[in-house]
């Protein structure tokens, strides 16, 4: 049986798009840092191990991409440098982040348990990301829910 999402074109996709800007494995552990409150290049560099010109490269496509923005701050005797906070745009981030680590949580941590939970800050209850429908049904899993061509879409020309 042919699957009815071959019928249209995904060269528009915005999955494909995000992952331009998100794909690369750095990426994500830099919003780590960042979303756990590590915003100057050094702490970043030191904790993660990322490369110099790695995470240079990083911040600043995250930058240009305006997930985060770049706050000037200057230790006293020392030069003008920068942080980095999130934009709006970035904290919409905050979902998938959870979701990667509930998966990874899931399959590939240590015996001992994951290094990083979180919690809600009123009532300490552990956070992850459930999904519903916008007319409030839970979705439990991917074959609760269908493809079909979003108001993007474009029919493929065969």
């Amino acid at each position: 049986m042919r699957p009815p999402a071959l019928d249209w074109s995904i060269e528009n996709c915005t999955i494909a798009r995000a992952m331009e800007v998100l794909g690369e494995r750095w990426t994500m552990v830099v919003l780590r840092e960042v979303f756990n409150g590590v915003r100057r290049f050094d702490d970043m560099r030191v904790r993660t191990g990322i490369p110099r010109q790695v995470l240079t490269n990083r911040l600043a496509t995250l930058v240009e991409q305006g997930v985060l923005r770049r706050e000037p701050y200057r230790e006293p005797g020392s030069r003008v440098r920068h942080e980095y906070r999130l934009t709006d745009k970035g904290l919409d981030l905050w979902p998938v982040l959870v979701a990667v680590l509930g998966w990874g949580d899931r399959y590939l941590a240590d015996p001992e348990g994951s290094p990083l939970t979180v919690a809600h800050r009123e009532c300490g209850g552990e956070v992850r990301v459930e999904l519903c429908c916008a007319r409030g049904h839970e979705v439990a899993g991917p074959r609760d829910v269908v493809p079909r061509p979003g108001p993007g879409a474009r029919r493929r020309a065969d």
